[in-house]
């Protein structure tokens, strides 16, 4: 990450370029916030009404994905779909039970490559279609959806550092 600035980028229409510059770096820096974590400090329980840093990694996966299928399959998730997701989406006591014993690389993984799709198919529309309401969310449209993703993901990184400084 060599730029602190927001503007188009090469590839991206103008506007979903900035918001993909804003994507990145929220990225950057939640993964920054738990590098060199250990499994057990990813599953660490700070108590029994918070959620692990892990789940909240997942969390951010979960998000993602979720509004990959709004904004672009225009749909809402199946019934399966939200079934295997809803741990990391809801978090709470299901999070905490369900949410364990993966290691770093597997989180990362898996946020870099759903990552990967959004920036594959962010590239593939333009700025009309970023203000356009979401066909299967008509209240939203797909700017505020991926604000969200960044938005939430930023929020998520600070509960992150905060659970971190508290590790054992």
């Amino acid at each position: 990450m060599t730029s602190l600035r927001i503007e188009p980028l090469p590839g991206y229409a103008p506007t979903i370029g900035r918001l993909v510059g804003m994507l990145t770096y929220a990225r950057h820096t939640l993964l920054a916030a738990v590098d060199g974590l250990s499994r057990e400090q990813l599953d660490h329980l700070h108590d029994a009404r918070r959620n692990s840093i892990g789940a909240l990694l997942a969390h951010s996966a979960a998000v993602e994905r979720w509004y990959q299928l709004l904004t672009f399959e225009a749909r809402e998730p199946s019934a399966s779909e939200a079934a295997e997701w809803s741990a990391a989406l809801d978090l709470g006591d299901e999070g905490r039970r369900r949410l364990r014993g993966r290691d770093l690389a597997a989180y990362a993984g898996e946020l870099t490559g759903i990552r990967r799709t959004t920036l594959a198919a962010l590239a593939e529309r333009d700025d009309a279609w970023l203000e356009a309401p979401l066909p299967a969310a008509p209240k939203l449209n797909a700017h505020w959806a991926w604000f969200h993703v960044a938005e939430d993901e930023i929020s998520h990184r600070g509960q992150i550092r905060w659970l971190r400084a508290r590790l054992p």
